[in-house]
């Protein structure tokens, strides 16, 4: 397709989701209220909990360890260049100070705009900054709730005639994003969770919506969460997005199994979010983690997919995030230091997948992740002659081409091997680094 036709929709796109393609890693957090119960953050979903019941979270709600200049150091440790907080999750309590409801963080025993701080924080460490908003809201009069699928008074004869000004919840939460947009400067990211049933497109008026936040946050890039209907009905996947397509596209919980692309064959921006556990909200009996090679590895095969990986972290009640997730991030970034040069600024590799791994390219250079360990040489299959020099990437120690006299029958191939100096080439030898082995491969 030639620059002429390109929609100017997905040519700003493209200008907007620069950095964000180049960063590759960024942070999650859930955090609010249902970091008291501790049993997730769709816990009022899940027991049915009135707003009555739920109140004693607000009263109670005093996270007298949060300091976020913690949670952003953390971060920028792990090699994240990005964060996304939740502002306002779907039980309707927000952690800024908004005009328009006394439901906020700025009524609790906290006393303060948590908003604030944390973008504060993260600036100050050089994170870009993001904030989440849920479409969904259970504790506002005007949601919809018992004939609705998953409000935690779905099917309650107690609303069954309760009148809901819907247009009048939509005019509340257009005005709170306005302020989310107004009132802490440069927001780099607006992330909106989620349409679902006939709740979706317009019915949340996006297109007005989406327009006010790009006239107060130029160069904001956005979210696929207001989706339409239909698999390419003015979808960020269309020739021809709506303005409320979004930037990038955000599975959830699962890696695309070939990256996500448009009805052209395409790459569009997307980014996989994950948690460490099995809740995106803090709960206390959850101590599924996974591990640092199990997320390292999962960010690999994002970026090799022309992926980002956005990994969530879950506050507790205090405000701390938990040990278990601190130790995980220590991890990572440990192996950040040494290789996230095949991360930043990487994309998909003009080559095939190869079975011991993934590869990512950054132009000339090309960035083999060897997750499993060869029995002799290793084989980077069809890149004979195509490469000037190897580099061990952790050391920047040479890594030299070999072609011992086992693999004279695969002559389109170039081989390398982890042996000492001295040691026959074609012996078997154990990976440097048993997470990831990056190894630079700079193309002739």
């Amino acid at each position: 397709m030639g620059t002429d036709r390109i929609n100017p929709l997905i040519a700003e796109r493209t200008k907007n989701t620069e950095w964000f393609l180049d960063a590759r890693f960024g942070m999650f957090i859930h955090w609010g209220l249902y970091a008291i119960p501790a049993r997730g953050e769709w816990v009022r979903n899940n027991e049915r909990i009135s707003n009555e019941d739920y109140q004693i979270y607000f009263d109670e709600f005093e996270p007298v360890n949060y300091d976020p200049g913690v949670w952003a150091i953390a971060a920028k440790e792990a090699g994240m260049k990005y964060a996304v907080l939740t502002a306002k999750h779907h039980d309707g309590f927000c952690l800024f100070d908004s005009k328009f409801t006394n439901y906020k963080s700025t009524n609790t025993k906290a006393g303060k705009d948590l908003v604030q701080a944390f973008v504060e924080a993260f600036r100050a460490e050089g994170i870009k900054v993001g904030l989440y908003y849920s479409l969904l809201d259970w504790h506002h009069e005007d949601y919809p709730a018992y004939s609705d699928s998953i409000h935690p008074m779905r099917g309650n004869s107690e609303y069954k005639n309760k009148q809901h000004n819907f247009e009048g919840y939509l005019d509340y939460m257009h005005e709170q994003i306005r302020e989310l947009c107004m009132n802490y400067g440069t927001i780099d990211i607006m992330w909106f969770d989620f349409s679902y049933d006939e709740m979706r497109g317009e019915k949340w008026r996006a297109t007005e919506l989406i327009n006010m936040v790009r006239s107060l946050q130029p160069g904001i890039i956005i979210n696929n969460r207001l989706e339409a209907s239909g698999e390419f009905a003015g979808t960020i996947k269309t020739r021809n997005p709506s303005v409320s397509a979004g930037d990038f596209a955000s599975p959830e919980q699962v890696i695309p199994s070939k990256g996500l692309m448009d009805e052209d064959g395409n790459s569009i921006p997307w980014e996989a979010n994950f948690t460490l556990n099995n809740n995106w909200g803090y709960c206390s009996a959850d101590k599924s983690y996974k591990t640092s090679k199990q997320i390292i590895r999962k960010l690999v095969e994002c970026v090799s997919k022309n992926g980002n990986m956005l990994l969530n972290v879950g506050p507790n009640a205090k405000g701390e995030i938990p040990v278990e997730s601190l130790s995980i991030l220590k991890e990572i970034g440990i192996w950040m230091k040494h290789n996230s040069k095949s991360i930043y600024h990487c994309e998909k590799s003009q080559f095939s997948k190869p079975e011991w791994g993934y590869y990512t390219q950054n132009g000339k250079f090309l960035y083999a992740h060897i997750f499993d360990p060869s029995i002799g040489p290793l084989a980077l299959l069809g890149l004979i002659n195509k490469i000037k020099k190897a580099r061990l990437i952790s050391d920047g120690s040479e890594i030299k081409m070999i072609k011992p006299w086992n693999t004279n029958d695969y002559p389109d191939d170039a081989f390398i091997n982890f042996g000492p100096k001295g040691m026959e080439e074609q012996f078997t030898f154990s990976l440097p680094d048993d997470i990831d082995t990056v190894v630079e491969l700079e193309l002739v």
